[in-house]
């Protein structure tokens, strides 16, 4: 099972350099795509981790916003599998296992990881830690920093990332999921991201928008998910 690494990377972000680390764990039937605004196919390429990497690695430059980006290189995806990462991810080599392995089960699922706060932020970020869980395993409502991956087949027939959003593309696109009969798996496996957020701008404030916006994008999805159902 090949896998196409999609990562988007906003200006300024210079987070990436850990994360391609963690990828000398692909294999040489994959691919990393990275998705810019601007060219940064030389920084990447000076880092002491570009040169031990197993797969090719593309570089595409995008329009800015999240969506496009991630929607522009699932564009130039050469593999059956799209897997979406964020440049702050940090992925054990036994999560790359275990996702393979839950690609071979169930390849047109859209599957995701265990979410774990690195130790960056606030302490009660761990509240945030259950609170994923339950939202992801429970709900079956992961966001994009809990590394989607799909089929490429299975993403394009879900129209992609809605670029039209101002927020939560990842959070549309996993109802898009469920209102197609798409099932969304966990792979039984941890990824972790920072809580730098958290830290920077508060963890009350942060928490409070997070939990606002989830909601208020979440319930007209429902109900269209209620009127599918019902209707089906």
């Amino acid at each position: 099972m090949a896998l196409s690494v999609i990562i988007p990377v906003a200006r300024g972000d210079d987070a990436w350099p850990d994360l391609l680390g963690d990828l000398l764990a692909l294999g040489p039937q994959d691919e990393i795509i990275f998705v810019s605004t601007a060219a940064i196919s030389d920084q990447v390429q000076s880092s002491p981790a570009f040169a031990a990497l197993p797969c090719p690695c593309q570089f595409v430059v995008s329009a800015p916003g999240r969506a496009k980006q991630l929607n522009a290189g699932a564009r130039r995806a050469r593999h059956s599998s799209v897997w979406f990462l964020h440049c702050d991810s940090r992925v054990p080599a036994s999560s790359i296992k275990a996702l393979l392995i839950a690609l071979n089960d169930a390849p047109e699922s859209l599957h995701f990881f265990d979410l774990k706060f690195q130790n960056d932020g606030p302490s009660m970020v761990h509240i945030n830690g259950v609170g994923v869980w339950i939202r992801s395993r429970m709900l079956r409502l992961p966001f994009g920093d809990q590394g989607l991956c799909t089929s490429l087949a299975t993403f394009n027939a879900l129209g992609g990332f809605d670029e039209l959003t101002p927020y939560g593309e990842d959070h549309l696109f996993v109802w898009r999921a469920h209102q197609a009969g798409i099932r969304v798996r966990a792979v039984g496996a941890r990824l972790y991201t920072s809580a730098r957020k958290y830290r920077t701008f508060g963890w009350r404030q942060t928490t409070a928008r997070h939990l606002h916006l989830t909601a208020k994008q979440a319930l007209p999805e429902f109900v269209r998910l209620l009127r599918e159902r019902i209707f089906i």
